[in-house]
């Protein structure tokens, strides 16, 4: 007597739309990178809504809170800095908005998100609407996050070096 194989049943493969792709991989847009105001502006108006609408708010927040404001879109996401180093970035997801302190286990209270593949010390919120924005709390850990931005081994001034004549 010869056995039929038994039919199992195949797992079906999750669907791969783009924008699920995109969300998935942690980049919050393709926004090339570029330093200054007009990149982060031109970022900001791409969003769809209501990112855009927080977006917008957190960016006219960081306007009105930080003097000497500099702007620049990394990794698909606009940067906010002071005195040469960056402060905290603000990066739009599927149904949210990111603001993410990049040394923000040493703001008081600490934000409580922690985010994945951003560092160890970054801590932050997550915004699915502008009514969500705490604007006291976000601006007085903006004012804290100025007063120790991160600044790259690479920019950072190098010590003389001792010994040297």
């Amino acid at each position: 007597m010869v056995k039929k194989p038994v039919n199992t049943p195949t797992k079906k493969a999750a669907p791969t739309r783009p924008e699920l792709k995109t969300a998935m991989s942690g980049k919050a847009s393709p926004a090339k990178a570029a330093e200054g105001d007009t990149p982060v502006f031109a970022y900001i108006a791409s969003l769809p809504q209501p990112q855009r609408s927080i977006a917008e708010r957190i960016d006219a927040l960081a306007a009105k809170t930080l003097p000497g404001l500099q702007r620049s879109v990394k990794w698909g996401m606009a940067y906010y800095g002071v005195d040469g180093g960056w402060c905290f970035a603000s990066g739009a997801f599927v149904g949210h908005v990111k603001l993410m302190f990049i040394r923000g286990t040493d703001l008081k209270p600490e934000p409580p998100v922690t985010p994945v593949a951003m560092g160890k010390a970054t801590r932050g919120v997550e915004l699915a609407s502008v009514k969500e924005l705490d604007e006291r709390q976000v601006a007085a850990w903006m004012k804290q996050a100025a007063t120790m931005p991160f600044v790259s081994a690479a920019k950072r001034p190098r010590p003389a070096t001792a010994g040297k004549k």
